[in-house]
């Protein structure tokens, strides 16, 4: 039997001995040979492009944690891509020690290739936008990010798809090829982008000072996580209820939100001992027999001129 025979399932032992010596032996030497290969070339691969990439974000002073991610997503999708050629190159020299005839096999599966393209045209547009994703490093695993009307940690990155997990917990599947803004809320570093409503008859040069002091105390008691402290940038917006005070200031990334928190707590606790109104909407309730007798409000007395 050689490798150029169709291939015939053997049933006496001289015949699988036969087989095993001729096409046997070789099939497992090409996928330990494979195996070899992947190994290899993944960890020479890995530790290049990590050594290159540590580099360079250590020249761009670049967040090391950050750029160790985005290899590790790359590293993935790589490997994954590799993967699929070493498959392929497997398969086809497999079924060539079968006695299969490769060469007519692919012409076939070209002409069939036409059709399932046409019908797989998402499929090329997802694998596309996900490399280009990957290769601009617009987000990497573990980072939070808005795409796709959705918002969630990543959690996987594949050329086909990004997988979300929002607060909720719930996991959101997302073809790359629906993402055509993508919304990064922890690259490099991230801010505190807070509104404080205060009352319109508070002085507002005394309310800006007791924020600016709680900022900076809280700035103070957790220096490694501010990169800036912040401090009230602008009075934003002349509310229904009293006066929006904008407060900005740069942080580490993934503390935005915890320190939001706590600027949260303090400025209240502050409040209540200086005593500034934080308002809010008040209710009356009055029984039906006192809505009943009520006099109409002064602007609903109609005036009746008098006569002559």
């Amino acid at each position: 039997m050689t490798g150029s025979l169709p291939f015939l399932v053997p049933t006496t032992a001289d015949e699988w001995q036969t087989w095993f010596r001729d096409s046997g032996l070789t099939i497992v030497g090409v996928i330990v040979g494979l195996v070899i290969v992947r190994v290899v070339v993944a960890r020479a691969l890995g530790r290049i492009i990590r050594s290159a990439s540590l580099r360079a974000a250590r020249a761009r002073h670049e967040d090391l944690d950050l750029v160790k991610r985005r290899v590790d997503t790359l590293m993935a999708t790589i490997g994954w891509l590799f993967n699929i050629v070493l498959a392929l190159l497997g398969t086809a020299i497999v079924l060539d020690q079968l006695g299969v005839q490769v060469s007519a096999l692919i012409a076939g599966v070209g002409v069939a290739g036409i059709a399932i393209g046409l019908g797989a045209q998402t499929l090329i547009k997802d694998v596309i936008n996900g490399l280009f994703i990957l290769v601009e490093g617009q987000y990497a695993v573990g980072d939070v990010v808005r795409v796709a009307g959705v918002s969630g940690q990543v959690i996987e990155i594949t050329p086909r798809r990004t997988v979300l997990r929002d607060l909720n917990g719930d996991v959101h599947i997302i073809p790359n090829s629906e993402i055509t803004v993508a919304t990064n809320m922890t690259q490099g570093f991230s801010r505190v982008n807070l509104n404080v409503l205060v009352a319109y008859e508070e002085d507002l040069g005394r309310v800006i000072t007791v924020i600016n002091e709680e900022c900076g105390r809280l700035a103070a008691d957790r220096p490694d996580d501010f990169l800036s402290t912040p401090a009230v940038l602008r009075v934003d917006r002349l509310a229904d209820d009293g006066v929006e005070l904008k407060v900005v200031g740069d942080v580490k990334a993934f503390k935005q939100w915890e320190l939001m928190g706590e600027l949260r707590r303090r400025l209240k606790d502050r409040f209540d001992r200086e005593g500034i109104e934080i308002p809010y909407r008040h209710e009356v309730q009055l029984p039906p027999r006192v809505r009943a007798t009520a006099p109409p409000p002064a602007a609903a007395v109609e005036e009746v001129p008098p006569e002559g």
